[in-house]
């Protein structure tokens, strides 16, 4: 591709509104340009990356026996009220005014709607489908260029089998898949146990590749055997032992006290984890005949609650108390509120199982401006259930206790779920077994975001000059530079070196611009990020020479001109 022909619209300076790096570099390198806040118009450039993400994939997906659809980005509303996901999504789920409509964030529904009349026997099972489709979420703060959009590019597969074990089988298939794949893409990637959220099912991971870029917050351990969203990580933790002094309970006059921070110093506590923090939360009710439920939930005073967690034990619709609610349900605002005396008010108690059995606690009254000390949850507060609803901590050990852990940032490039029959008995796909028997099909739901991957490697590639392109996804292999002069020659031997390194099978990009610097054509190159610089200058063809510049290292070598496409290939190679 001559440069003269082609769409390259490229930046000098970082625009204002970019912060992380892969959003400068897009920008600059005319990959990408913005339409509206998490909008994004793809050029040439980018596109040429983004297809071959494409081709990636679906060369595996088709080698592990995927059938590729294309499903439309518009569904009915009414397909998504069944599985309740409609209310779940919530304002994250475009929808169309006055038309029962929605623009689709995923596809479990609309697959599982072809598989429902379709996939009715065991003999027709197993399936994989996949699709490359846009999707659309509302992202209420959409950031950091393409690695937060509402509008992007997704690969989401389904698996639909006859049985668990069956689903073990199409889950590691995509599992083996996805390494393929991001190995292909130049991705130095991880994987980590996740929660499913909205999605449902039982077992989920998640593919990271470590940025500060990142929204997701991981977990690894120092030896590298653990590795956890925060959302599910578990660590150990010492538990708050118990006294046994059998004090008495004592309210306590904690004037304008909101947080564990004022409760410490006021009362001149070092140890925080004896003053049990109480997070209300709220399950809203599923229908209009049905009341809310109001949950409790009571950690030590150096921990948070781990919503998510929260919500694998009592679902993703689970949500924290707003102000105004708080009084209603616990007599208190937020600051002053306990667990004792509150499992009469039909409030489920839970706790955190550092607390198990503890005593010796304070924690709020339900009453503003007062606390109660000495609180034994064994003999003061009944009906309490405990679970792991922490969040985990930098320096925590592993639940073995032979390494510490790290607390980072990373990128999600990929999410593969068990689903197994949620979707399935929601929207009524069964199928028949061996023996005539009807049996809701069981699922797994896979998804890898496109841009996302490439906006990855650039975080994983790039320094001052520019992006750094190696491997499958380099938009070309070599980049040909000219540089101006007044011997014709030397455009005439660029012109016919891109002509045969192109017939040879190269995908080369040509700097053909007569009017342009040479400085300006380096920085280009540079910032571009093609791997290989084929440079003819008039100093060295006199020489008969060609200069090749390899972008990663910045390593230049002088090769003959009649030994130009051996010694090309060999760098290639």
């Amino acid at each position: 591709m001559r440069l003269t022909n082609f769409f390259i619209p490229t930046l000098k300076e970082d625009p204002a509104d970019a912060v992380v790096p892969s959003h400068k570099l897009m920008l600059r390198a005319g990959m990408i340009r913005q339409l509206t806040s998490g909008v994004y118009s793809y050029l040439p450039l980018g596109l040429i990356v983004f297809r071959k993400i494409e081709r990636i994939i679906r060369e595996e997906m088709n080698a592990i026996g995927g059938n590729e659809f294309l499903l439309p980005a518009l569904s009915p509303s009414s397909l998504w009220a069944e599985t309740n996901r409609l209310d779940a999504f919530g304002d994250i789920m475009f929808r169309i005014k006055n038309r029962d409509l929605v623009l689709a964030p995923t596809h479990e529904e609309i697959f599982t709607d072809i598989a429902k009349p379709n996939l009715i026997s065991y003999k027709d099972l197993p399936k994989m489908w996949y699709q490359i489709q846009v999707k659309f979420r509302n992202e209420a703060r959409p950031k950091s260029g393409v690695l937060r959009g509402r509008q992007f590019t997704m690969k989401d597969a389904y698996s639909f089998d006859a049985s668990w074990e069956g689903l073990d089988k199409s889950y590691e298939l995509q599992d083996s898949a996805y390494r393929k794949i991001f190995s292909r893409c130049g991705l130095k990637f991880f994987s980590v146990s996740a929660s499913s959220g909205a999605m449902g099912g039982n077992q989920s991971e998640e593919f990271m590749v470590e940025s500060v870029a990142g929204e997701d917050i991981i977990v690894l351990s120092e030896d590298n055997s653990y590795f956890s969203n925060i959302e599910v990580a578990v660590s150990y933790k010492e538990p708050v032992k118990r006294k046994n002094t059998d004090l008495s309970i004592e309210e306590i006059y904690t004037p304008n006290i909101k947080s564990i921070e004022e409760l410490s110093e006021f009362l001149n506590i070092k140890d925080k984890s004896r003053l049990a923090k109480s997070r209300v939360f709220v399950k809203p009710a599923e229908s209009k005949d049905a009341i809310d439920e109001y949950i409790l939930a009571l950690v030590c005073g150096d921990d948070e609650v781990n919503v998510s967690k929260l919500q694998s034990i009592f679902g993703a619709n689970i949500r924290p108390g707003h102000p105004e609610e708080l009084k209603f349900i616990t007599g208190a605002e937020a600051g002053s509120i306990g667990p004792v005396g509150l499992s009469n008010k039909n409030v489920k108690i839970i706790a955190d199982n550092r607390l198990k059995d503890a005593d010796e606690l304070i924690s709020g009254a339900n009453k503003d401006d007062y606390h109660i000390k000495n609180i034994d949850i064994k003999r003061d507060v009944s009906s309490i259930e405990y679970f792991d609803i922490r969040i985990v901590k930098e320096g925590e050990e592993t639940i073995d206790r032979k390494s510490k852990l790290k607390v980072t940032k990373a990128i999600e490039v990929g999410h593969i779920f068990k689903l197994g029959t949620k979707y399935s008995e929601s929207l009524g796909a069964k199928y028949l077994d061996k023996d005539g028997k009807e049996n809701p099909i069981i699922m797994g739901s896979y998804g890898i975001g496109v841009e996302r991957i490439a906006a990855a490697y650039i975080e994983q590639n790039y320094d001052e000059n520019g992006i750094i392109w190696e491997g499958e996804i380099s938009p070309f292999k070599i980049i040909v530079i000219y540089l101006n002069t007044e011997n014709k020659d030397i455009k005439l031997t660029a012109d016919n070196l891109y002509e045969k390194l192109s017939n040879s099978g190269y995908e080369v990009l040509y700097d053909d611009r007569e009017e342009v610097r040479p400085g300006f054509k380096f920085n280009d190159a540079d910032l571009i990020g093609i791997p290989y610089q084929i440079i003819i200058g008039e100093k060295n063809y006199k020489n008969g020479k060609y200069e090749i510049k390899i972008r990663s290292t910045g390593k230049r070598i002088l090769i003959d001109s009649s030994k130009i496409f051996d010694e090309i290939s060999e760098i290639v190679k």
